[in-house]
């Protein structure tokens, strides 16, 4: 699966809040199916699916695929440090990402659609590869064309209050954003267990 293209407010109900994925809310409260969360609740839940429920999180939330949410558990055992930490950092340093957190893009889906078409520049380079992973000083904003500077800026100033993360800083006049540094671990909205995520895929790597 590419991309998921079914009912978000069914996923979240399942998963939780997911603020990639969608920043909707849902007015049922049960679980999605039939029998919905009454049934399930009586359901001795296994640990199996406590961490397949945390990896599905980061697979909606980032609008990834499970070949590259396994490829950067892969990196990021490879590297020193908490593996968990380290695969947030990857995720989160995506550009669909970045453009995202900088509210140039209501979700990261309707990032990566901005990124496709051309409207994104990293170091005054164009990039339309979502998955590019950014790095600290780079400069990301939006393509000199009206087109592009009016999605963008129109995107920004729907958000009612938008919240910058502290590595990250935004110039809503120019609609120019710069990476002061990796992200902090506090930073990060989507609330999630990112051991388990490593626990669950312990056997395939």
């Amino acid at each position: 699966m590419s991309r998921y293209r079914g009912p978000r407010l069914r996923i979240t109900r399942r998963l939780g809040k997911l603020p990639g994925l969608t920043n909707k809310t849902s007015k049922k409260k049960k679980a999605p199916g039939q029998q919905g969360s009454s049934f399930r609740s009586k359901k001795k839940v296994s640990k199996y699916n406590i961490r397949l429920k945390e990896k599905q999180k980061l697979r909606f939330n980032y609008g990834i695929t499970e070949r590259q949410l396994l490829n950067y558990v892969k990196k990021a055992r490879k590297k020193k440090g908490s593996s968990g930490r380290l695969l947030l950092t990857f995720l989160e340093m995506r550009l669909d990402n970045i453009v995202h957190r900088l509210g140039f893009a209501p979700t990261i889906m309707a990032a990566k659609q901005l990124i496709n078409h051309g409207h994104i520049c990293v170091d005054e380079k164009m990039i339309d590869i979502p998955s590019f992973i950014c790095q600290p000083k780079s400069i990301i904003r939006a393509k000199k064309s009206t087109i592009s500077q009016n999605t963008i800026k129109k995107n920004v100033e729907s958000h009612e209050i938008l919240l910058i993360p502290p590595h990250l800083s935004l110039n809503k006049k120019n609609m120019e954003a710069k990476i002061i540094g990796l992200i902090n671990r506090k930073a990060i909205s989507l609330i999630i267990n990112e051991l388990l995520v490593i626990e669950f895929y312990s056997r395939k790597v």
